[in-house]
């Protein structure tokens, strides 16, 4: 897994040097590849950093991500940035979607990791696997409901359209207002559920399957 996420790093990389190699002489020539393409450009470049960030809080804070969380996350920048924002996947039906469902599996396992942060290795045999996968789940979709208040909020202010209540500029109306949001909502609900079931199923055969979500501190000689 170790290789796999270091292959992911360089999809995030070489694929946001690969988009500036195409993208940039473009724009600079006048003829755009993507609508608002400078503002894709520096959303790329976000999205880099955004990639590396989980080694930038390792090296500060002096610890390890799970391992299985990072490699999940790496796909989700991928997926979001690189090739949602920048290359317009987001227009594919349902892609929004499918992000949802792997952001909510991906924050379902941190709240998995955080359990076993504040839990005593010895203390966590005795409590019930349905306990602990249900505080993964509503960990999972509780980020996902504050992340439907970012975009309410942003809409809002600054005049966005996250939330898709506009077509063409103009406002939707009623049940078709919220179709975007509420499917975000299910889409949380169904990613978060998919994980906590699963690590109920296995944490009942075996309390150490946890052991993939921990985080590791690093020693200092």
């Amino acid at each position: 897994m170790q290789r796999l996420l270091k292959g992911l790093y360089g999809l995030n990389l070489l694929g946001a040097v690969g988009y500036y190699l195409v993208c940039l002489p473009a724009l600079l020539s006048g003829h755009p590849i993507y609508p608002g393409q400078k503002g894709l450009l520096a959303q790329v470049a976000a999205g880099v950093l955004l990639a590396f960030l989980p080694l930038l809080i390792e090296h500060g804070f002096k610890f390890r991500f799970p391992l299985v969380l990072k490699v999940i996350y790496e796909c989700f920048i991928l997926g979001s940035v690189l090739l949602g924002t920048g290359m317009q996947f987001y227009n594919i039906p349902y892609w929004d979607k499918f992000l949802h469902l792997f952001s909510a599996s991906l924050l379902a396992g941190l709240g998995l990791a955080l359990y076993s942060a504040r839990t005593p290795v010895a203390k966590r045999a005795a409590i019930d696997p349905l306990l602990i996968s249900g505080f993964a789940f509503c960990f999972g979709t509780t980020i996902g409901v504050f992340w439907e208040f970012y975009e309410f909020t942003f809409d809002g202010l600054l005049g966005m359209n996250m939330q898709r209540f506009l077509a063409n500029g103009v406002p939707l109306v009623g049940r078709a207002a919220l179709m975007d949001t509420m499917g975000d909502l299910f889409a949380d609900v169904f990613g978060a559920l998919a994980l906590a079931v699963w690590a109920y199923v296995m944490l009942k055969r075996d309390h150490k399957w946890l052991q993939p979500f921990t985080f590791t501190k690093l020693t200092t000689k």
